[in-house]
């Protein structure tokens, strides 16, 4: 068996969620394999809507196992908050999560550090969720990070306090006052919770499904323009959002992944800062927004929004070695007179069409025009049911 991998092709919200619940029926397990609390995974289920930031999108299916792999950082206190909601609305959730003890743990202290950084930075901030992914990222590779395995040693609150510790030097080199106590409270409680879930080596868990012929789908969070060696840097997450980010954040051999199911949005939309080159800053960007309900599910900030954007989408489709591409949100077009894909960039008169090392502030989209389609889709079912004018448009993106 070989483990199929989804994620998404653009700046993140393309329905991940989504449609990792439709393809969860065919998966015995459901694997995060990178991000942290930074995620926010919508998706219903028997009429009811959930908002996932750390446990895998299997978790409503009874027979599927969610693991969290090593590849994520995980908070104790927003994890057991999470868990609570769930199991309040009368889902039996904490025996069917699996956790790596490679995962690394969020400190309450890395969540002053990432404000303190955000605030230091003025301006120039990336628009951080503030949860303290990237200083955990950095103790990670920095080999002073705390981790899941850690909880079970004798020496865990000495090990807690050192970090802790270490922080707290860090933070008197900013202006920034803060108090932990009370998320430190809430930090410990988590750690309880965490208890009663089932560690494993999360490398050799997953071979050993493998062995045995389970199916295991990865789940990715954020997207590919934002993966931190091949995003829009340093407009960034902190970790490997690619699909070769499931080869090390759940330890799976390059030869054993199957399937890579891209997702994209039929436009573009993007949180927080960095650059953006088909960004509409007109009623059509606004009726986009306002459409397809453009808010963030993690951070409730507005999104971002303009045309497809084919340069970016021929990059992330290559770097992955997407396999199966799956367009999300197209409804939203549907009252659009016209409709644009962006094929191309000039910059300085010149015309690339690549994804650039630096994407500038005079980069100016080439774009392609398509005659919108006018008409609800709702109730259409197959590929010989939609409108001309939207069958011109996939064939288009899929040529």
């Amino acid at each position: 068996m070989k483990v199929d991998v989804l994620l998404g092709l653009q700046w993140g919200d393309e329905g991940k969620g989504k449609i990792v619940d439709v393809l969860t029926p065919d998966y015995d397990i459901v694997a995060r394999f990178q991000g942290g609390p930074n995620a926010g995974h919508t998706l219903k289920f028997n009429g009811e809507t959930y908002t996932l930031h750390l446990i895998p999108s299997g978790i409503f299916r009874n027979n599927t196992e969610n693991l969290i792999g090593n590849g994520v950082v995980l908070d104790p206190a927003i994890f057991a908050n999470e868990i609570a909601g769930l199991e309040e609305s009368g889902n039996k959730i904490i025996d069917k999560i699996i956790i790596a003890n490679k995962t690394h743990l969020i400190l309450p202290t890395h969540r002053m550090l990432d404000a303190a950084s955000e605030q230091a930075k003025g301006k120039t901030k990336i628009g951080s969720t503030l949860k303290g992914i990237g200083p955990t990222y950095m103790d990670k590779t920095g080999r002073n990070g705390l981790r899941v395995g850690d909880i079970s040693t004798p020496n865990f609150i000495e090990k807690y306090e050192k970090l802790k510790a270490k922080h707290k030097k860090m933070l008197t080199n900013f202006d920034y006052k803060y108090d932990i106590s009370d998320y430190e409270k809430k930090w410990f409680e988590g750690i309880e919770v965490l208890k009663k879930c089932r560690f494993v080596d999360g490398e050799n868990y997953v071979s050993d499904a493998m062995e045995t012929g389970k199916t295991i789908l990865a789940e990715g969070a954020q997207g590919t323009l934002l993966d931190i060696d091949f995003g829009s840097y340093p407009f960034v997450t902190s970790s490997n959002t690619v699909s070769a980010g499931a080869c090390i954040g759940l330890g799976v051999a390059p030869n054993k992944i199957g399937e890579v199911y891209g997702i994209v949005k039929a436009y573009c939309t993007r949180v927080g800062s960095g650059p953006f080159p088909t960004e509409l800053f007109d009623d059509s960007g606004e009726q986009m927004q306002k459409i397809g309900n453009e808010f963030g599910a993690t951070t409730g900030r507005t999104r971002r929004c303009g045309w497809l954007d084919l340069v970016a989408l021929k990059y992330s489709v290559k770097i992955n070695g997407v396999t199966q591409l799956i367009m999300s949100k197209v409804d939203v077009l549907n009252t659009f007179e016209t409709i644009k894909i962006a094929v191309a960039y000039k910059i300085n008169d010149k015309i690339i069409k690549h994804f650039p090392f630096d994407i500038l502030e005079d980069l100016e989209p080439v774009y392609k025009e398509f005659d919108g389609w006018k008409t609800e889709l709702d109730k259409i079912t197959d590929f010989a049911g939609l409108p001309e004018n939207l069958q011109t448009y996939i064939d288009f993106i899929e040529k």
